[in-house]
C-alpha cells in the first residue's frame, strides 16, 4: 500500500488535502513513541511505588502524599499527545471517524489539530528549558528525590519529542491550508 492510499480521505471536505510528507509521518511516529514508549515506563513503575533511580527514603512520603495519583495522571495524560501526534498524518485528523458520534465522516476542523499541537510543542519546550535550568542545582542536592540523570535522558526524550511534534504540526497546518 502507498503512503498516498494509506492516507487517502474519507469525506469530502479533505479530499483536497495531500498526504503527509515521510518526514512528517517518521516525526509524528517519533513523536507518539517519545510520548508512551520514552515516558510511560519509567514513569509507571514510579506510580507502582517502585523506587527506581529515586531515593527510597525521599521517594516514599513523597509517593505516598500524592506523587503516586500525580504520577499516574501523568501516565494517562501521555497517551493524549500520542494521539494528537498520530492524528496529524492519519485519516483520522481530517475526518472524524465513522464510529464517532453525531460528526462522525465529517472534516475535522483544523485548528482542532493545530492548536493543540503547537500549543504542547511550546508547553513541552518551555518545561524542558526549566528542567534543564534546574538540573545543576539538582545534582547534589541532598533532598532530591529522583536521581539528577533522570533529568538528563527526561530533557533528550523531551526534546525528541518535542520536534517530532511541531514538524508534524506544521506539516498538518501546511497541507490544511
Amino acid at each position: 500500500m502507498s503512503l498516498e492510499t494509506a492516507h487517502r480521505p474519507v469525506c469530502a471536505e479533505a479530499a483536497t488535502v495531500p498526504p503527509p510528507s515521510t518526514r512528517a509521518v517518521v516525526a509524528a511516529y517519533v513523536a507518539a513513541a517519545a510520548a508512551t514508549v520514552g515516558f510511560i515506563p519509567l514513569h509507571a513503575i514510579w506510580a507502582l511505588g517502585i523506587p527506581l533511580f529515586a531515593d527510597p527514603d525521599l521517594f516514599r512520603p513523597w509517593y505516598e502524599d500524592g506523587g503516586g495519583t500525580y504520577l499516574l495522571t501523568l501516565n494517562l495524560l501521555a497517551l493524549l499527545p500520542a494521539v494528537l501526534a498520530l492524528a496529524l498524518v492519519r485519516p483520522w485528523g481530517l475526518c472524524f471517524p465513522r464510529w464517532v458520534p453525531i460528526v462522525r465522516r465529517r472534516g475535522v476542523p483544523r485548528m482542532l489539530l493545530i492548536v493543540p499541537g503547537a500549543g504542547l510543542s511550546a508547553a513541552l519546550l518551555a518545561y524542558t528549558l526549566f528542567a534543564a535550568a534546574l538540573m545543576p542545582f539538582q545534582w547534589n542536592d541532598p533532598a532530591a528525590i529522583f536521581d539528577p540523570r533522570t533529568g538528563v535522558y527526561g530533557v533528550i526524550q523531551f526534546s525528541v519529542w518535542i520536534t517530532g511534534l511541531a514538524i508534524a504540526t506544521r506539516s498538518y497546518a501546511r497541507r490544511t491550508r
